[in-house]
């Protein structure tokens, strides 16, 4: 049975670990109080699901864009509490798939 990379279990512990302490996403969410997704499940299930679905890992399962997807669950947790916000480039359906 196949198990997670230890570089994939690394950058989500560290996404997480960012999300939890209110840092993930610098500078995009720099000053922005994005507290009110630990309120509301659907969205922070999201952000995870952005994460995940967006991440890369090579054929030995180390990542090769942790940077990129936490910035793209960034983008969507700005949109989320800040309406002025567009992300750009838009979301594609498989980015924001909840599976």
């Amino acid at each position: 049975m196949q198990k997670l990379s230890n570089s994939f279990s690394g950058a989500l512990r560290t996404f997480s670990f960012w999300i939890a302490n209110g840092t993930v996403g610098l500078p995009l969410l720099e000053g922005i109080d994005y507290s009110c997704i630990f309120n509301e499940p659907s969205a922070l299930e999201q952000a995870y699901a952005i994460f995940a679905n967006v991440i890369e890992m090579d054929d030995q399962g180390i990542v090769c864009n942790a940077k990129y997807a936490e910035m793209r669950a960034a983008q969507f947790i700005r949109s989320y509490v800040d309406n002025s916000y567009k992300v750009e480039p838009a979301f594609e359906g498989w980015e924001v798939a909840l599976y």
